[in-house]
Parts: structure tokens; sequence; C-alpha cells
């Protein structure tokens, strides 16, 4: 079945439905058209209207089975800043996983929005908050392997990572990746690209794309395109040979100052990036459109068609509707 999005815009009655939830919107409406997106990504509620939820089904191209492999181990993942999925469908129905839903635009509609690269301010938050989790991540023994500027969600609080294991769910290992649908090739790691197996420092290639696309616009720009925080790190993070690149804790040095607190080791929660992340980290621009989707979407909510009500006695007056309760 084809479950691409909804044309529609939050609002809509009578969206799409995939397993529980029926589609408000798409998540990536209004992103660049050329932008890969590893997976179908929308914004869904619940039948009753309780929850609203980022939900997400595999492209065409991509094995529904190591698609969902990846959605169940991304449930285990630990950190402030990852997003991971917490529903998923069951054996034998139409694949999909589904998220808590928080108002967040994808990082290529952050920059459309903005009408252009970000701050140096906030690509260094975004910066030190991306590679404090990757260590979070690989202090559990796993990589992200799917790092790019669409798998970015930035919210109002900092940023999320999201589409963990799409390089893996979108072919397996020994496999060339590249010129898949949905993947970046800009992001991609070489050695990955080649089909090789996810390492950490494939996920440090991607973090320095994922931040050149933020700061200029591209994820593989001319080192004089980058604001100068950035001239030396994301040339040697984007590293062809994974050896030269750095440790995340040397770019968190690079970020923060040699004196600042070590990686956090093992399953330690990162903190060092909500320094970063006060008033002002966001474009005004970008602060609106997050604060004009979640209004949307709770104005999609309140249209849906309110339960009915048992009748009142005969000749009696009707009690007024119940309130509709929405979760976020």
């Amino acid at each position: 079945m084809d479950i691409r999005a909804s044309e529609a815009g939050p609002g809509t009655r009578g969206g799409r439905r995939i397993g529980p939830y029926t589609v408000v919107t798409r998540l990536d409406a209004g992103s660049p058209a050329h932008t890969p997106v590893p997976e179908h990504r929308y914004i869904a509620r619940s039948a009753d209207g309780d929850r609203t939820v980022l939900l997400s089904s595999p492209l065409a191209t991509v094995d529904p089975q190591r698609f969902l492999a990846e959605a169940e181990a991304s449930r285990y993942l630990l950190g402030p800043w990852v997003l991971p999925a917490v529903e998923l469908a069951g054996p034998g129905a139409q694949v999909w996983h589904a998220r808590p839903y928080l108002p967040a635009l994808p990082l290529p509609l952050a920059l459309a929005v903005h009408g252009g690269p970000l701050p140096e301010r906030t690509v260094r938050a975004l910066a030190v908050a991306l590679a404090e989790n990757l260590a979070v991540l690989h202090g559990q023994n796993l990589t992200h392997a799917g790092l790019s500027p669409s798998a970015v969600l930035i919210a109002a609080d900092g940023p999320r990572l999201t589409c963990f294991g799409a390089v893996r769910a979108a072919a397996p290992e020994g496999v060339v990746r590249r010129e898949l649908p949905g993947i970046d090739p800009g992001s991609l790691p070489p050695e990955q690209a080649a089909g090789g197996q996810p390492r950490p420092l494939g996920d440090v290639y991607a973090l320095g794309a994922t931040l050149a696309y933020a700061a200029t616009g591209y994820t593989m720009p001319e080192r004089e395109e980058l604001p100068p925080m950035f001239r030396s790190l994301v040339p040697r993070c984007l590293s062809r040979d994974p050896a030269h690149r750095p440790q995340l804790s040397e770019i968190l040095d690079e970020l923060l100052g040699a004196a600042q607190p070590a990686v956090p080791a093992g399953f330690a929660p990162p903190a060092r990036a909500e320094t970063l992340l006060g008033p002002g980290w966001l474009p005004a621009r970008v602060v609106a459109a997050i604060v004009h989707q979640s209004a949307s979407v709770l104005a999609a909510e309140a249209a849906a068609p309110a339960p009915a009500h048992p009748s009142g006695p005969a000749g009696g007056t009707p009690g007024p509707a119940a309130a509709a309760h929405h979760s976020h």
C-alpha cells in the first residue's frame, strides 16, 4: 500500500490512517525537495485524539524487517537529545513506528524558514548537543548510522536525533550503499557507502556534514564558506580516512575549551549543551515556525469529530460536549 503522506496541512479532517493513527500532516512538508529523508514521517494522532505522535514508515526500497529492527533498537537509546521510538507496529501489520510528538522542524526546513544558513551561535549549540549525545550512544556500544541534516529535528529547547540506523536499514552490510533512496550522499561516510559496518568514527563524519549543512546550506562546502569556528573542525570530521577524524572529546574541547569537564562516561547524561541552549539560541523565524506548527497541530486535533454522547431524558437539555484532552 502506498502510504505517502497527505498533501493536506494541519486542520484537515479525514486524514490517512497508519496503524491506529490518523495523519495530521507530513513532518517534512516545506523542506527543500532535493533533501533526502530516509523514511516517511508524519505528525499523527490517535483515533480518540488523546495522543499525538511523530510517526514513521519505511520507504518502498527499504526492507520492512530491517526498518523495524532499527526502530526496536532505538527504544534503548539514552541522552536528552535523542528521540527514540516508543511504539512499533505489531507482527504482520503495516510497518510503522511512533515517537512522542514535540513541536520541531527538520533541520533543512529550519534553514528554509530562516532564509539561509543558521547563525554561528546556533550551529555551535547544535554541535555540542549532538556530539554529547553521540558520545552517550557510543558509550552504549551503539552507532547512530543515519545522522544527516534530515535526521536532526530542531525543537525550542534543543535538537533531537532521529532516523537511528537509517544506513543499516537501507541496505545490509557488504552491499554498496551509494545512491540509495533516502540516504544523503553528502552525509554518508565513505566506508559505509562501500558497504562497511557502521562504526563510531562514521558518526563523526556524518556530524561534520550535518554541521556544515547547518552553517552553509551544503554538506560539503569549501573551507572558506564555513564560519571561522568550524574551518578547521568540519574538514577534519569529513576526512575520508577515519583515522584522521577527531574524537568526540576533541570536538567538544574545541567548541567548549579544554578546561571543560570530560565527555560523559558510559550512560551518564550530557549536560554542557544546556548552557548554550538558553533564550536566543534559535533565530526568531525558526521559533515562530515551531510555535505555529504546535498551534496548527492542536487546532487539527480540536477539529476531530467529538465522541457521541448518550442522549439525555426525553425533553431534557443535552449536556455540554466534553472538552478534548491533548497529550504531547
